[in-house]
């Protein structure tokens, strides 16, 4: 059973930082993408960023310069490190991974995380 945990949401104050962590555990063969999503209220889950399994990473224009996203392959770990915080960066932040998986017969799917919330405010 493949699961993706996040961590490291919380409170924090405008320009402030925080960093994000998606662990994936069971069993799994290969990670291929992986992303940050987020939903605010009232509106749609939009990507915010996004890395290969080669380390290629592409960001929404709204977060460029102040986002930074990593995984660490040997750990099937990947990072969100979040500088300059704005009031609209507050959301649900959702990771998600392409990986391949399975015990007996490989899978290969999407997974998500249950989400860790983000609140920017002073």
């Amino acid at each position: 059973q493949v699961q993706l945990v996040e961590s490291g949401g919380g409170l924090v104050q405008p320009g402030g930082s925080l960093r994000l962590s998606c662990a994936a555990s069971g069993t799994i063969f290969k990670i291929y993408a992986m992303g940050w999503y987020r939903q605010a209220p009232g509106k749609q889950r939009e990507l915010v960023a996004s890395i290969t399994s080669a380390g290629t990473t592409d960001y929404v224009d709204s977060v460029k310069g102040r986002f930074t996203i990593s995984r660490d392959n040997a750990e099937n770990t990947m990072y969100l490190q979040m500088n300059s915080l704005k009031h609209e960066d507050t959301a649900v932040y959702y990771c998600n991974a392409d990986l391949l998986s399975g015990s007996v017969v490989p899978y290969r799917g999407a997974y998500w995380g249950q989400g860790t919330q983000v609140t920017v405010s002073s």
